[in-house]
């Protein structure tokens, strides 16, 4: 019998590429589906692809059925919105999924998470010896601690072979989501450099993200563990925001804004919008001011020595080759 895995998340940017990667290493592959969803890649990668919602347990049981190994990309991202809308993605729906996981021999459920269930503050070394916070600033970082904690919980309880991987920030070819965001702010001139552009970025590259995951499924010892992922290297913030305004031909940020500055400007944007009940982010909230204003920097130590992870993409190369796909296709 050919070996299967069960993607979530397949017609998103990472679940996308992990089943590109299944496919160069004949592994066929399962996924769901909702039927707005383009899956124009994933049947030209001849994947299994059952129509509904991720949160049916009757689609799970096929879904399930034969199946190896789960790899789940699937979440609900962002910065602003209710918790309870995280939450019936990034913990409820996991938890249909970790039920119908419970009988069955997998041989790894490779659950993503991210680096930002850390506290927000500066890191500049932080490993996953961190404890982390009961309660975070927005909807998207607090289930996906809850989410964490719930996926451990069904390793330690039933069995389910989990894994969990924390990426940062995830850029590559394909990202419709918050790299088309970037770009406009820089061409509206809405993104300064935050305490001059110093602070660490936590990028990783598409692709050193997809050679993380099949470690973790092939290393058996990588069961019940828990691993930060970076390029692991040093790019500053200025770095990071100059190489997506040079890729996209637009002007790079013409002014900086202390850190302090920032932090009180975004606490009174996001007041005024929650009291407003907008439905929309402001343009500079907590969590935004995390992404652009903080130290960024995490010890992937574990992950190297563990699962053996060597970034083979370098940030120059990677970014490169995200802003040729972007100033071609997006």
């Amino acid at each position: 019998m050919s070996r299967a895995y069960f993607i979530t998340g397949a017609t998103g940017f990472v679940g996308g590429h992990v089943a590109e990667a299944c496919k160069a290493r004949g592994i066929a592959v399962r996924t769901i589906a909702r039927a707005t969803s383009d899956t124009s890649l994933l049947e030209h990668l001849g994947a299994t692809i059952l129509r509904g919602d991720l949160a049916d347990p009757e689609l799970l049981q096929p879904a399930l059925d034969g199946a190896e190994v789960v790899v789940h990309c699937a979440a609900k991202v962002g910065d602003w919105g209710p918790v309870e809308d995280y939450r019936a993605v990034n913990v409820d729906a996991l938890r249909t999924l970790l039920e119908a996981c419970k009988d069955k021999p997998l041989l790894r459920f490779v659950h993503l998470s991210s680096l930002g269930v850390y506290a927000a503050r500066h890191h500049h070394g932080t490993d996953e010896t961190e404890p982390l916070p009961n309660q975070h600033m927005d909807g998207y970082t607090q289930t996906k601690v809850e989410s964490e904690r719930l996926a451990l919980d069904y390793h330690q309880k039933h069995g389910v072979p989990v894994v969990v991987l924390r990426p940062g920030f995830i850029y590559g070819p394909r990202d419709r989501t918050v790299l088309g965001k970037l770009v406009e702010s820089l061409r509206k001139q809405e993104m300064p450099y935050i305490g001059g552009g110093a602070g660490a970025m936590n990028t990783i590259y598409v692709g050193n993200l997809i050679d993380a995951i099949f470690l973790a499924i092939d290393n058996p010892n990588a069961v019940g563990q828990v691993y930060n992922l970076t390029d692991g290297e040093s790019v500053s913030k200025r770095q990071f925001i100059d190489a997506i305004a040079d890729g996209a031909n637009v002007a790079r940020p013409s002014r900086s804004v202390p850190l302090w500055l920032a932090r009180t400007v975004g606490w009174f944007m996001e007041r005024r919008a929650r009291r407003r009940g907008a439905a929309e982010a402001p343009r500079l909230t907590q969590a935004r001011l995390k992404f652009l204003g903080l130290n960024l920097g995490f010890s992937i130590d574990k992950a190297r020595t563990q699962l053996g992870y060597q970034p083979r993409v370098h940030f120059a190369d990677g970014i490169k080759q995200t802003m040729a796909w972007y100033r071609k296709d997006a």
